[in-house]
């Protein structure tokens, strides 16, 4: 053994290790911001991009091939040990140091970190450090985020709504999704992804165990245009089906060796998650916004329909009912990772718009119905919309999907007279809320992948 021991190997080996630098390959995640805190994610990874070369995974492939690791496949990158850092601080203020925090190997070399006492409707950064196990500083992240301003501030406020990416999908080469860029020059103050992130139950490969399904996560989160564009702004993520376990689960159920718990576990391992996977956020004076679970507390699909089959469960609805009625904002608006209204494509058994959930669906439209100044902006379907059922009642806006690939599964020929407007392609859904002549305004525009405005919709109301 060329005079080394094993031991002296050994000791050797684990030293090379500990100097390795380390790098964020999947850059920074800055989630559930309000007006004075928000996490911060990140990942350490042992090179800064994903592997470029390597074996390409088969389209069959459910697991790692035989005789191979992850490491050796292309677009994989692999976790590293060591700790992080973060300074923040508001524009012109002081910063402030987070004590050093070791990643956690048995949650993909993740980390969260919760940031308080911030000041409101402010611009905060944040520098990230990423240390080796032994100490040594080997790379820095820099990120921004604006905080929400106070209940009582009247004040212009625009996010965006995206649902249903995945890597094999992406219309902008090795750098990801246009919409990414696109959505960078409107700078919004935050981006709400609806869920379907990605895809475990689609090819290449079939995320059918933890592994595969963190290598969908890393794949995907070493893309450029999204990383440079988490960088930059707050988000709030949603999940649905296919970033859980598979299409149309819940739970109780597995995805080959994937169990529902893992599922779970894995999502909020992989974002900057609080402790409720529903949750509402204040956005100033017109604004609030709520985001519903969609899989955690549903019966089966297949259960008969009744009032004991639920896709919200009997908790989530409570706390929904109470404080969409609580709420004095001049505008609710409720995010689905799934349709409310739709209308469906025929066949679906999955949402509120589709016959299996009617008695829980008919409860919850008629409750929207006796909100003012509310709408309802949806995930999932691989289709832009706007509809209504009927006058006075409550509006859908269906964001689309994330490139005009994924654009599927409807028709220019299925459009009904609930359809005030249909596109069959991807893009996006950016909302405003601001005042003209005292009065609150929201505006609600489709965006095509490029971001040129394919529909636009606006609202008006008088102030309390």
């Amino acid at each position: 053994m060329n005079g080394f021991s094993k031991a002296a190997l050994a000791l050797l080996v684990s030293s090379v290790a500990a100097r390795a630098d380390v790098h964020f390959g999947n850059g920074i995640k800055i989630g559930e911001v309000d007006s004075t805190s928000a996490i911060v994610w990140v990942r350490l990874t042992d090179a800064p991009e994903r592997r470029a070369d390597g074996t390409p995974f088969r389209d069959s492939d459910e697991k790692v091939p035989e005789g191979l690791t992850l490491r050796d496949m292309m677009d994989s990158l692999i976790g590293a040990a060591g700790s992080v850092r973060l300074r923040y601080m508001p524009e012109g203020g002081e910063g402030i140091e987070t004590p050093l925090q070791a990643v956690d190997p048995q949650r993909d070399f993740t980390i969260k970190v919760r940031l308080m006492d911030l000041k409101p409707a402010t611009t905060h950064k944040v520098f990230v450090e990423g240390l080796t196990p032994d100490g040594k500083m080997t790379s820095i992240l820099e990120g921004s985020f604006t905080t929400a301003p106070l209940p009582d501030a009247a004040t212009h406020v625009r996010f965006v709504v995206v649902t249903c990416h995945d890597f094999p999908r992406r219309d902008d080469g090795d750098r990801g999704h246009l919409i990414y860029p696109a959505m960078e020059k409107l700078n919004p103050h935050f981006l709400v992804h609806a869920g379907d992130i990605e895809y475990y139950d689609k090819p290449g490969p079939w995320a059918m165990n933890s592994e595969l399904a963190r290598f969908k996560w890393n794949r995907f989160y070493s893309l450029s245009n999204q990383r440079d564009f988490h960088a930059k702004h707050a988000s709030y993520f949603m999940k649905d089906d296919h970033d859980t376990l598979k299409n149309d689960c819940w739970p109780g159920q597995k995805y080959g060796d994937l169990s529902w718990e893992q599922g779970l576990a894995i999502f909020r391992e992989q974002f900057p998650m609080g402790e409720k996977p529903y949750r509402t956020v204040r956005w100033g004076k017109d604004l609030q916004i709520w985001m519903l679970e969609g899989r955690d507390f549903r019966s089966p699909n297949k259960m008969p329909d009744g009032p004991e089959k639920s896709i919200l469960g009997a908790e989530q609805k409570k706390w929904l009912f109470e404080t969409m009625r609580a709420s004095d904002a001049a505008f609710r608006i409720l995010i689905s990772p799934t349709p409310i209204l739709g209308p469906d494509r025929g066949g679906k058994n999955d949402n509120l718009a589709n016959k299996g959930f009617t008695h829980e669906s008919a409860e919850v439209r008629a409750f929207l119905d006796t909100l003012p100044a509310t709408y309802v902006i949806c995930g999932d379907r691989h289709w832009q919309y706007v509809s209504r059922e009927k006058e006075g009642g409550v509006t859908e806006f269906s964001c689309g999907p994330g490139s005009d690939s994924h654009a599927e599964g409807f028709s220019m020929k299925n459009r009904s007279p609930q359809h005030r407007f249909l596109r069959i392609k991807g893009g996006f859904l950016s909302v405003d809320v601001d005042r003209a002549d005292g009065k609150p305004r929201i505006s609600f525009r489709h965006h095509d992948v490029r971001g040129a405005v394919v529909h636009e919709e606006t609202f008006s109301r008088q102030p309390d």
